[in-house]
């Protein structure tokens, strides 16, 4: 699983910074891609890539200010000329199917897809054979939400060295007992898979959020995850101007993020004040809360793999 950073800056682009988008990458089973917002020229970010129009499956809207929905037109269009024909399907806020339809219907665009949509509401969203995706609501001065991708959790390793010893050679029944199934030898012995497997693997949970005030339920929301992505607009001096315009400051997420003992924080959205010197702003992260990431555009951040649960001893 592994995270694009696309545009990391918040309203105005920057030499360095495009505006909001990111993209999820599932490694496994194809490869499918799902996006996480699509500011201004967010299919040009894509070209510098490794990703691919066609592998996106699903785009997630947290928000429809202009710097996160404004390059959605040009990247459906475009995934339609490159040849795509699998369904594409946009989950947003009230109001992202009318400035799609609008948008395609003006310029006289015709997908070659189907394009379909789901207007978002706090609680579950998506249920899936091997993941799931849950919604929050947070505090922005247009509805704005945050997502949660939780992956299902995995069977522990199959004990090799235990099926060896009690005689049973490796063959297709491994298969069959790694999947948990009741399987019997030649000699007529029974065996359970389910006593033969590791620790159940604890599945990678990410949690997306858009723009926002500090929000106290989303300590609760991204309790323990592996990573939370978030807007730190401002540095914590500027905490009155990012309040009144519905964003965070640094000291606000890093706080955040310890109460809910989030793994790692991975912060963007950053003012394009910060763009001449960010070092102060760099700093201030730094001492806020050792480990923190600040996303750059282009950056791929890889989540480790399903790991064991952590012993409460």
């Amino acid at each position: 699983m592994e995270l694009h950073f696309l545009g990391t800056g918040a309203g105005v682009p920057s030499i360095d910074r495009n505006v909001s988008a990111l993209a999820l990458r599932f490694l496994e089973k194809g490869g499918e891609t799902w996006l996480f917002d699509c500011g201004e020229a967010t299919q040009h970010q894509l070209l510098h890539s490794a990703l691919s129009l066609s592998d996106i499956t699903r785009i997630f809207i947290t928000h429809i200010h202009g710097d996160h929905i404004l390059g959605l037109p040009g990247l459906l269009s475009s995934r339609s000329f490159q040849g795509a024909k699998d369904e594409l399907v946009i989950y947003g806020p009230p109001g992202i199917e009318d400035f799609v339809d609008v948008s395609l219907r003006v310029s006289q665009t015709t997908l070659r897809y189907r394009l379909s949509f789901v207007e978002l509401e706090p609680g579950p969203l998506l249920e899936l054979e091997d993941k799931t995706v849950d919604v929050l609501r947070l505090n922005h001065p247009v509805p704005s939400f945050a997502f949660k991708v939780t992956e299902a959790d995995k069977p522990g390793a199959l004990q090799v060295e235990k099926l060896k010893a009690e005689g049973v050679p490796p063959g297709p029944l491994y298969k069959e007992l790694k999947s948990g199934k009741t399987v019997i030898l030649a000699d007529g012995r029974e065996l359970n898979g389910k006593d033969y497997l590791g620790e159940t693997m604890k599945g990678r949970v990410v949690v997306i959020a858009g723009d926002t005030k500090p929000v106290s339920a989303l300590v609760p929301f991204a309790k323990g995850c592996d990573v939370l992505i978030h807007e730190a607009t401002f540095a914590s001096d500027k905490q009155e101007v990012a309040h009144g315009y519905g964003h965070s400051t640094i000291a606000d997420i890093c706080d955040l993020a310890d109460l809910a003992e989030v793994r790692q924080l991975l912060l963007t959205h950053v003012s394009s004040r910060y763009a001449r010197d960010s070092r102060p702003y760099m700093q201030e992260v730094k001492q806020r809360r050792p480990g923190t990431i600040v996303a750059e555009d282009l950056m791929v951040y890889e989540l480790a793999k399903p790991r064991a649960p952590e012993s409460s001893s």
